[in-house]
């Protein structure tokens, strides 16, 4: 009976403390990169850079009380890091149709309930700056959400390619798999959210692809390009991520209080801390992956900080979503089979999705030795040729 009653209340609390997570108030308040061009002027170049701010609150209003930006520069090759560029900054936001400077001065915003804010940020470079040291800006803001939650402070970041419409360079390495496939790995640039998926892979492979052929992209540039990463300093972690993540190896991504609390947010305490339960108890019989099954595909999806190429190391990576209409939109596209694959170095292969699942098996078996790479080799996209 005493055994029980620990049970029930164990129980009792982990119910709790996802309810308490669900319905304790936070911000509503979410920051989406729009779109971003350069422009010539005179002796400079112009970055126009268009984000909007969504209360997606149907009850309650919610201000922006501060907003800051900063850059981070980086050249093409091997992402180096730059520093002391020069540059001017100036930011608009929208009242209507009318369009007001801030002159440095962010004033407290309110955004009503069901609403959003239009910012217009433009970053003046010397021609000389811009085209010869700078392909990538890693574009960060730092705002405060303040209502009735308190005040929140968030950091979001995006990535800018300054070449983003040179694209038609197309550079290739094949891959020998067997005596029956070859792989063909094609190299991106830096992907980022303000890149649409489908747009992006058809302009990297219409050229290249054939009849017959089946794309692969990788899961973490998919999710990347989908908008799904998380600077760790939007995470509001507490003592409960802090004591689950010690049941994991620390090499895996739920090892720090910040990867767990992202899953504790997806798909709450009672579900893990059961699956850990369970997940052990089958271990202790020689069957391993059960917490991994139990809790979906999002725990063993997500990518630490540091598990992704610069500048996202800095940034949590979860799993890509609506896979399947992804790969069926795309197969329509550029009429081949595609899939999206989750590839590591030991050999593991899990195919996400794909628009044909008659192409599975092949792909589980020659995937094997991972022509994409787990490093910093920049090829996402991997077309399986047959090589007869």
């Amino acid at each position: 009976m005493f055994i029980l009653n620990i049970f029930f209340i164990f129980l009792f609390l982990t119910i709790f403390s996802d309810l308490y997570i669900n319905f304790f108030p936070k911000t509503k308040l979410l920051l989406i990169p729009q779109n971003y061009k350069s422009r010539k002027k005179d002796n400079y170049i112009e970055v126009v850079i268009d984000i909007k701010i969504v209360n997606k609150s149907k009850y309650k209003e919610t201000m922006v009380s501060n907003l800051d930006l900063d850059l981070d520069f980086f050249k093409g090759k091997d992402n180096q890091y730059l520093k002391d560029i020069n540059y001017e900054e100036t930011i608009y936001i929208y009242s209507g149709s009318i369009k007001k400077n801030i002159y440095n001065y962010w004033p407290t915003t309110i955004i009503k309930t069901n609403s959003e804010l239009k910012i217009q940020v433009i970053l003046k470079f010397k021609n000389s700056d811009l085209k010869n040291k700078i392909k990538y800006i890693w574009f960060k803001v730092f705002w405060e959400n303040y209502g009735h939650f308190g005040l929140t402070k968030k950091q979001d970041c995006f990535l800018v390619n300054l070449n983003h419409q040179n694209q038609n360079k197309k550079e290739l390495v094949q891959i020998p798999l067997n005596q029956d496939y070859k792989a063909i790995a094609v190299k991106t640039d830096l992907l980022g959210s303000f890149d649409n998926p489908i747009e992006t892979v058809t302009n990297y492979c219409k050229d290249v692809i054939r009849k017959n052929d089946i794309l692969t992209i990788g899961e973490s540039p998919l999710a990347i390009m989908q908008g799904r990463y998380i600077a760790p300093q939007n995470l509001e972690y507490n003592y409960l991520s802090k004591i689950l993540c010690y049941f994991f190896h620390p090499t895996s991504s739920l090892a720090t209080a910040c990867g767990m609390q992202l899953l504790i947010d997806k798909i709450g305490v009672t579900r893990i801390t059961f699956s850990l339960i369970l997940g052990f108890l089958f271990k202790c019989i020689g069957v391993k992956g059960i917490f991994y099954r139990l809790t979906g595909f999002e725990s063993s999806l997500i990518d630490d900080i540091s598990g992704t190429v610069v500048p996202y190391d800095k940034s949590i990576v979860m799993g890509p979503i609506n896979t399947k209409l992804f790969c069926n939109k795309l197969s329509k596209q550029l009429e081949v089979e595609v899939a999206v694959v989750d590839v590591n170095d030991l050999g593991g292969v899990k195919i996400l999705a794909s628009s044909n699942d008659s192409v599975n098996d092949l792909l589980k078996e020659i995937l094997k030795i991972n022509p994409a790479g787990n490093s910093d080799e920049k090829t996402p996209i991997v077309l399986i040729r047959n090589s007869k």
